[in-house]
């Protein structure tokens, strides 16, 4: 049905409820009326990357590894998995009564927060570090998820809005400071794109205060940008327990009932958390309304009328439960994985042939681990394969594999395992015993991710505090490296790591991300050749060094963050990423809409590239400093095949943010160039090509 007439039935279900029903309803674990015929709905339910926490799910990778594959038709896809998985399990389990927490069709997803400091430990459940990549996945992952209507596949949540990026450790008093400017040109365009253009159905707030207001209660960001200038017509859900904060931590109000009635009145319509149980209270002590109390009430309800939930039905009952983890579902989560990896360094070691390759030894406390599949907010597999597994399963019949930890993951693993010395020994004695090493190394969810994830230390709740691998690791690097076997690095990790001493003495670097609970499989493919890496970075990866010349991790600033403002030389810059093949940019034509680009594959294998438009105002003092992202495409050729590909240009890239916010036509004169990576001297050096340019004038 139409958001009209969902609207109409909320608001006429609502009236027949007393003021203690109405505020029921506002709890995230809302109960049943059974007078009313209304089921109890559980509003809390995950699906970052796949259905989450609610058993068993197809398994993609971590957002940050979504990104990478700067493929907005594929993501859409992966919603659309999410939310038919979704659906087949809430069939199933509402039918047994069960209406659980993590059971509903309101996914709290996607994260569409800027990744703009590679030490913020969430920052791998984002879709990386420019706004305009941001919000083009976001909408793709929002469509996929709530689909095309009349009814709602199931609701998506754009979250946490706004201006949230760490530190993870003090984010229940931190104050996040933004210029009008960076608001408008960096931390709000995903989220305006989630309402305008993709229609999202609801915003979560964040636990940070925004310019003094606290997210879940800004007058500034819930009622004058997010319902006033953008129109936004579904709720708002606080982040978790996040209103408690308002004064327990921000201490702009001094009692629950005063932090209720903020929120409330300022837009909060759903409470994560439990002080929404204190409404009454509020509203005996005069701070909210009845009427206030009902208008979140309608909107909740217009939502589950929107979904199907009260009465109509679907066609979306039928879904059974065999969709979940489907052959088909499951094939498109290794597409993914395969399309989200990243090419570092070759220096032609890769692929690997399994019929020559010999003996080949896998090494690393990432190697065998199912944690360095999945990244957090997970759903559970009912297979993994690691990347040792991946690996065996290639060489089976062909040659040896063998294996080795090497290390635990970090100094209290290493400490744990009693006789670190012996484990470093097996890895050099196996790296000698190789005709080549794959060398796993990286993170994991409990050493990078949200403050209450499990594992996390007190003292970083998440964040990094360098850039650099765990000490055990960077040992193991160098040993290994020391006996002179070709090796192959594989990162499994969400965030920009300093792998200085892989890109000068290893042979080949693969950035995998969490690729999933399947990812062992896809990286084989990988490393074998079965198909050519084709991820490109969304994230800029600094030397460890940078970290002495951005902004304090507390500081907001763009100034000097991020490629679109960076000064210094990246490690590797964001958009860069290698392939086995040889598509090159041959020429471009542009307007002020559309870039037509000429590609060819001169290689010997069909590959698959993105070709990256970027432009650049060097007359406008208002303009970033470097060319900025406005348009991508994935293409595939045939060895060869040349291709005429029209890509559209962000309708903001003749545009240029002031200092007051206000976004106003550029020069005039503006540089576009069409390349497969980003127009700088760094990917010059690390691809040999540079980009194709024209000059366009309005």
């Amino acid at each position: 049905m139409d958001r009209t007439k969902a609207a109409r039935l909320a608001k006429e279900l609502v009236a027949k409820m007393d003021i203690v029903e109405k505020a029921s309803q506002l709890r995230y674990d809302a109960p049943a009326i059974p007078r009313l015929g209304i089921p109890a709905y559980n509003w809390w339910n995950e699906a970052l990357h796949g259905v989450a926490r609610a058993g068993t799910a197809t398994s993609f990778p971590q957002a940050i590894g979504l990104a990478a594959m700067f493929d907005d038709a594929l993501l859409e896809k992966l919603g659309d998995v999410a939310a038919t998985e979704g659906r087949a399990k809430y069939n199933a389990y509402s039918k047994l009564g069960d209406r659980d927490i993590y059971k509903g069709l309101t996914f709290w997803s996607p994260n569409v927060n800027i990744f703009r400091d590679p030490r913020w430990g969430r920052g791998h459940e984002t879709y990386g570090e420019d706004p305009y990549l941001t919000s083009r996945l976001g909408i793709a992952y929002i469509r996929g998820l709530q689909g095309e209507g009349p009814v709602m596949k199931a609701a998506a949540c754009a979250k946490h809005f706004a201006v949230h990026s760490g530190p993870e450790a003090v984010r229940h008093q931190f104050n996040a400071e933004a210029t009008p400017k960076d608001m408008e040109e960096t931390y709000l365009p995903a989220f305006e794109a989630a309402v305008k253009e993709a229609d999202v159905e609801a915003v979560m707030g964040a636990y940070n205060r925004t310019n003094g207001e606290p997210c879940c209660g800004s007058k500034t960001l819930l009622v004058d940008i997010l319902r006033e200038q953008w129109g936004f017509r579904g709720h708002v859900v606080s982040d978790c327990w996040a209103i408690r904060d308002f004064h327990e931590g921000h201490g702009v109000t001094e009692t629950t009932c005063e932090s209720v009635a903020l929120a409330l009145k300022m837009g909060c319509d759903l409470n994560c958390g439990d002080c929404f149980r204190c409404l009454l209270h509020a509203l005996r002590e005069g701070l909210v309304t009845e009427e206030e109390i009902t208008v979140s009430a309608e909107r909740l309800f217009t939502t589950r009328y929107l979904l199907g939930l009260l009465g109509e039905g679907s066609a979306f009952d039928l879904i059974p439960y065999e969709a979940v983890e489907c052959g088909k579902h499951l094939a498109l989560a290794q597409e993914a994985a395969r399309k989200s990896c990243v090419l570092l360094k070759n220096n032609g070691l890769l692929p690997l042939d399994p019929d020559t390759v010999g003996t080949v030894g896998v090494i690393g406390p990432n190697a065998n681990s199912r944690l360095a599949l999945i990244g957090n907010y997970h759903g559970t597999a009912s297979r993994y394969v690691t990347v040792l597994e991946g690996i065996q399963d290639a060489m089976l019949g062909k040659g040896r594999v063998l294996y080795a930890e090497g290390c635990g993951l970090c100094k209290d693993r290493v400490e744990a395992l009693g006789m670190p010395g012996d484990r470093l020994a097996e890895a050099v004695t196996v790296a000698k015993h190789s005709d080549v090493v794959v060398l796993a190394l990286g993170l994991d969810e409990t050493l990078e991710g949200e403050e209450m994830d499990t594992g996390n230390s007190a003292e970083s709740c998440g964040d990094k505090v360098d850039l650099l691998l765990p000490a055990p690791q960077r040992e193991l690097l160098r040993r290994v490296l020391e006996t002179g076997t070709p090796v192959v690095v594989l990162l499994m990790a969400g965030s920009a790591i300093d792998l200085s001493d892989a890109e000068e003495k290893a042979d080949a670097v693969l950035l995998t991300w969490y690729p999933g609970a399947g990812g062992g499989k896809a990286v084989a493919d990988l490393l074998f050749g079965a198909v050519s890496p084709s991820g490109k970075l969304p994230v800029t990866f600094y030397h460890n060094e940078a970290l002495e010349e951005l902004p304090e991790f507390t500081d907001y600033s763009m100034k000097n963050r991020t490629y679109r403002y960076y000064r210094g030389t990246p490690l590797y810059p964001f958009g860069y990423g290698l392939t086995y093949g040889d598509i090159c940019v041959m020429g471009v034509n542009a307007n002020q809409h559309t870039a037509s680009v000429t590609a060819e594959n001169r290689g010997t294998r069909f590959t698959e590239d993105v070709i990256q438009i970027y432009i650049h105002d060097g007359a406008s003092a208002a303009a970033p400093v470097n060319p900025v992202l406005c348009g991508f495409c994935r293409i595939g050729l045939e060895p060869g095949e040349k291709r005429v590909v029209e890509i559209p240009i962000s309708a903001n890239a003749f545009t240029v943010v002031t200092d007051s916010g206000e976004r106003v036509p550029g020069s005039g004169t503006w540089t576009l160039y069409a390349h497969t990576g980003q127009p700088d001297e760094r990917t010059f050096q690390l691809t040999g090509k540079r980009a194709v340019q024209v000059s366009i004038r309005a």
